[in-house]
């Protein structure tokens, strides 16, 4: 015994009913016909009765148990058989009305063992028919005998044969296409050539095409991308878009169609359109590719993605009827997903690495070069001094060593991070609330900038991401108030409001260029403030609020906690 699986228990059920439907049919027919059979009506009625048991018990087998014994579908089948053929002996031999009970064999048949089971069915019904026919004429020498009706009703039979064979064949190889269709190869491919490669190859075994061309072009590239699928070899290259002016015919470059034969002077053509299927005649392909790839029939689905378009050709294939043209354009689809997954993928990439380049220029300029400059006013000091007061420019020199030494520390740092794939994982010791204070108290003796720092900020609850942006911003704030507004004090508070983490920087400068209240879409949108800070809070999601007046400014930063995984900073990890 074996499980049934759900299709085989569904057409089970569905001839078990079918046969208790036809039993009562029968025994119906018989009751309100009763001049018929006349010979044998007390074992008509008998075995219809038996019959009709026999169905109950197989209906409500096949609708309760679990498992089927796997012959019990060829023995059910051969009684059905049996029992028909009894049944027409009983009513008036091959004159009998219910020789149709036959085609029910053949349906059976072609449910369970698809053609296979129909040719045999067929062979079988048509001996028995013939047969009962046969015996009826020669040995009973029946007067009522009709060889016409003998004749008619084995070509019916013969034709619902074969119409059941070919439905079932056809069902077959839709199955075996929407298997394949199913089966469609995924992979994550980062050569353009090894996916064209491997669609065309799927594509040309689904329509049985002995060659396949593929012709696309992207909107930002000057080339017309050409692959071709040719009796298991592959082959791309780029043209020039002047090779092919127009690929295919005016009228069908929004259509899916296909040409028996394209080679002949006015080709017929079937395509595609709102109105359903149209024929045109006329030359479909652009003359370069026909002479080029010699085309006679040819089928070709449009390609219509959304960072390309094109045309996939099939060629060579033996038949093209509209079941091909459905066909081609499902596969069309599949390869437009492929095709456009890869090209957006790398869009991403492009994408990720311009962020990453900018994210670096950020922390450079707000780092490194905030602090050479610093360093290159301290040189212009030390050499004025080194005539007037060669104490004091020791004590220069020895702090300008200070700050290398500290600017070597920030960019190992800033080299192991762009190494690491994700900050939490690299094994970098970063504390905000140290980094700060070392900051703030270089900032001081560089710049001469008193610094008064105040954190209100649990740094566990701090994904470390956000921690390195804060760090940056509050440096690039307090450079700027001593380099360009020339402040004495400067007061920075960090604190935690929320999902919010609030950066207050205010100073007692000279201020901005210009004055009033700002928020950061207005910032943006005249293009004043400072660049670095209003472009990297942009990046994180963040708003700003500028105050600026002749007395000093105030900067209100507002960052969400998810900025860093919603706006990443590090995005070298993106890459494989």
């Amino acid at each position: 015994m074996s499980l049934q699986s759900p299709q085989q228990s569904r057409i089970e059920q569905l001839i078990a009913i079918t046969r208790v439907v036809m039993a009562v049919a029968a025994l119906l027919a018989i009751w309100l016909d009763p001049s018929h059979p006349a010979r044998y009506a007390r074992e008509a009625y008998a075995s219809l009765t038996c019959y009709l048991v026999y169905a109950l018990a197989l209906a409500l087998l096949a609708w309760q148990a679990v498992v089927s014994l796997r012959r019990l579908r060829f023995t059910t089948h051969i009684l059905d058989l049996a029992f028909f053929s009894f049944l027409i002996y009983l009513t008036e031999g091959s004159a009998s009305p219910f020789f149709v009970y036959f085609v029910f064999s053949l349906v059976c048949a072609t449910l369970r063992w698809r053609w296979h089971g129909t040719l045999w069915t067929a062979i079988a019904v048509l001996m028995m028919f013939i047969g009962m026919g046969v015996y009826g004429a020669i040995v009973l020498d029946d007067p009522a005998f009709r060889l016409n009706r003998v004749i008619i009703r084995a070509v019916y039979l013969a034709v619902a044969a074969a119409l059941l064979g070919y439905l079932a064949a056809h069902k077959r190889r839709v199955d075996s296409n929407m298997s394949k269709l199913a089966a469609w190869p995924r992979g994550t491919f980062r050569e353009l050539a090894a996916l064209a490669q491997n669609e065309l190859a799927h594509a040309a075994d689904l329509l049985h095409a002995p060659r396949v061309l593929m012709f696309w072009e992207e909107p930002e590239e000057p080339w017309i991308h050409l692959a071709v699928w040719s009796h298991n070899t592959f082959h791309l290259s780029r043209e020039s878009p002047d090779t092919f002016d127009r690929l295919v015919a005016k009228p069908l470059i929004d259509a899916s169609f296909f040409s028996p034969d394209a080679r002949v002077p006015v080709p017929r053509v079937l395509y595609t359109s709102s109105a359903g299927m149209l024929s045109w005649d006329g030359a479909p392909l652009h003359p370069n590719v026909q002479t080029r790839f010699a085309i006679g029939p040819v089928l070709s689905p449009r390609l219509r993605g959304a960072t390309f378009e094109g045309r996939l050709l099939f060629l060579d294939m033996r038949r093209l009827t509209p079941d091909e043209l459905v066909l081609s354009d499902i596969i069309a689809h599949q390869v437009v997903a492929d095709m456009d997954q890869l090209y957006l993928s790398r869009r991403l990439q492009q994408a990720a690495v311009t962020e990453e380049r900018l994210r670096l220029a950020r922390n450079l300029h707000d780092g490194l070069l905030q602090s050479l400059t610093g360093m290159s006013l301290q040189m212009a000091a030390v050499r004025r001094l080194l005539e007037e007061n060669l104490h004091a420019a020791q004590d220069h020199l020895l702090e300008i060593h200070r700050l290398i030494g500290e600017e070597q520390r920030d960019l190992r740092f800033l080299v192991r991070e762009l190494k690491s794939a994700t900050l939490d994982a690299s094994g970098i010791d970063f504390s905000l609330a140290t980094r700060l204070e070392a900051v703030s108290e270089q900032i001081e003796r560089q710049w001469g900038l008193r610094v008064e720092l105040g954190m209100k900020l649990p740094e566990p609850q701090l994904p470390t991401e956000l921690a390195h942006e804060i760090y940056y911003i509050v440096h690039e704030a307090l450079v700027n108030a001593a380099r360009h507004a020339c402040a004495s004090t400067v007061c920075a508070e960090i604190e935690l409001q929320n999902d919010h983490v609030r950066i207050t920087v205010a100073d007692n400068g000279r201020g901005f260029p210009f004055r009033g209240r700002y928020t950061l879409a207005a910032l943006m949108s005249v293009q004043l403030g400072p660049v670095m800070l209003r472009d990297r809070i942009a990046s994180l999601g963040g708003t700003l609020a500028l105050d600026s007046t002749a007395t000093g400014s105030c900067l209100a930063i507002c960052l969400p906690l998810a900025s860093a995984e919603e706006h990443p900073t590090n995005l070298w990890s993106s890459h494989p």
